[in-house]
């Protein structure tokens, strides 16, 4: 049997080996090693800005997403689970170190991922596992072009020879493609559990769809209505009315001005063609699982980096704390180990490292502000928090727009500097589709104190630089 050395294999992992091997007597070899380890492989699957309400076992007819149905079938599906930002690079950035946005360097889209930081690739390969990633980074590149190790994870570059890509109709095949290669037939030469992150693009490419002028819509009868709560708040805070006046920074929200009721549902018809296209690509990935071998023990977790405006509030795209934006898909799947169901406890991506590193018995690196969901995926205890926080620097040319959104079991509060009015506060049962801003109403003062209150636990606790401008406690 033929295998390399750590200097000749990619990552500099010395049980990496590279194509030569006898590989039936490798799989053969690394199957008898992992036997006697019980820890199960991890499989974290992610799309790109797809709002929690985008499958169709969330009760949505537009979408028609059957893979990640059967994955909450058989899993646990988090109906209240946000993203740590609602954009892409620090949300991102958050979901492997477990940090919040303003600890990691990650701020605005562009920013690199501070080097010292601990991340799920990290910890794990510390733990014993081969960790490795596929698809789209954007911690700052979108793609990687080479075969590279960093921040704890051996990279997969985009298939060679495909010229530079921005569209997930381009890549999203492709990766997927490459994750099948690897469940089929490279996790099998794995004398260890592995930890693989396959990271697609769409539905992102509705912010290309977006930008388009000119858009036709000739049969907007089949197209979805526009949602309850499609109108804005004329009262809504300032930095909100100032995120909307952008033109450079995530500037589909300001493009969208001016749209007629046809090109909004022409939106929102192909945000749902683009979030089915990606479930086919997720449905490879757990297909590929299968044909691999892996599924029995193997830990699966979907969700997204964020969600998507969905004309709610006449918001296009993201960057805001509103619902639409601010939620993503969770689900967690771990056959004969979770009982399937639904759990309504906020959860946050931040939650993920901690979980991952849970169920690797791997420790996770002290003072995260997230916490393991394994107990409440195993139905032992509810999951104990009081809220979860939520991140947003909303322009970059305009660094002192800021906002922090907290989320309680009953009611959602965001703060926003400057300008005034500067709070909104939700009652999540009785208004989901926060269209009645409570702050300034006397009955709810008390509730209101509260949520400011949980808001500065959050900054003494993480360091948070969140304005001062903003209420305190």
């Amino acid at each position: 049997m033929t295998t390399r050395s750590s200097a000749e294999t990619a990552g500099g992992d010395p049980d990496i080996t590279l194509p030569g091997a006898n590989d039936d007597a490798l799989r053969a070899s690394c199957r008898r090693q992992r036997s006697g380890d019980p820890r199960p492989n991890v499989l974290l699957v992610f799309t790109d800005q797809q709002t929690a309400s985008a499958m169709s076992c969330a009760g949505n007819r537009w979408v028609n997403t059957p893979h990640m149905d059967a994955l909450a079938r058989d899993g646990v599906r988090f109906i209240s689970a946000y993203c740590p930002s609602p954009i892409c690079g620090p949300s991102r950035g958050s979901l492997v170190t477990g940090q919040p946005p303003h600890a990691t360097g990650v701020i605005y889209n562009g920013d690199p991922l501070r080097e010292d930081l601990p991340t799920i690739g990290s910890e794990l390969r510390k733990a014993g596992y081969y960790t490795a990633w596929t698809g789209k980074w954007h911690l700052p590149e979108s793609f990687l072009r080479e075969s590279k190790d960093t921040h704890g994870f051996h990279h997969r570059p985009l298939t060679k020879g495909v010229p530079w890509a921005a569209l997930g109709d381009q890549t999203d095949f492709l990766t997927a493609m490459d994750a099948e290669f690897f469940l089929r037939w490279e996790a099998g030469k794995q004398p260890k559990p592995w930890f693989l992150g396959v990271s697609l693009h769409n539905p992102h490419d509705i912010c290309y769809h977006i930008l388009e002028d000119g858009v036709a819509y000739a049969n907007r009868e089949a197209f979805p209505p526009l949602p309850a709560n499609f109108e804005a708040d004329p009262d809504e805070p300032a930095a909100l009315r100032m995120r909307r006046e952008n033109s450079g920074y995530g500037s589909e929200i300001a493009h969208a001005k001016g749209w007629d009721e046809g090109r909004w549902r022409d939106y929102l018809h192909t945000y749902a063609h683009l979030t089915t296209q990606v479930d086919r690509a997720v449905g490879q990935v757990l297909k590929a699982l299968d044909a691999g071998g892996w599924k029995d023990n193997t830990l699966v977790i979907f969700t997204s980096d964020h969600g998507e405006g969905c004309a709610a509030h006449r918001w296009a795209s993201k960057l805001s704390l509103y619902e639409e934006s601010a939620t993503v898909p969770l689900v967690i799947s771990y056959p004969g180990h979770l009982r399937p169901g639904t759990s309504e406890s906020p959860a946050s991506l931040l939650d993920l490292l901690p979980t991952i590193c849970d169920f690797a018995s791997a420790p996770a690196p002290a003072g995260l502000p997230g916490g393991s969901l394994r107990p409440a995926l195993e139905g032992r205890v509810p999951i104990d928090r009081e809220f979860v926080v939520c991140e947003l620097a909303a322009d970059k040319q305009r660094p002192e727009i800021h906002g922090r959104m907290v989320r309680s079991a009953e009611f959602k509060y965001c703060a926003f500097t400057p300008g005034e009015p500067s709070e909104q506060l939700f009652d999540m049962a009785a208004d989901p589709g926060e269209m009645r801003n409570l702050a300034a109403d006397p009955s709810h003062r008390k509730t209101l104190h509260e949520h400011r209150r949980m808001l500065d636990a959050w900054r003494r606790k993480t360091g948070d630089p969140f304005p001062t401008g903003a209420p305190a406690a």
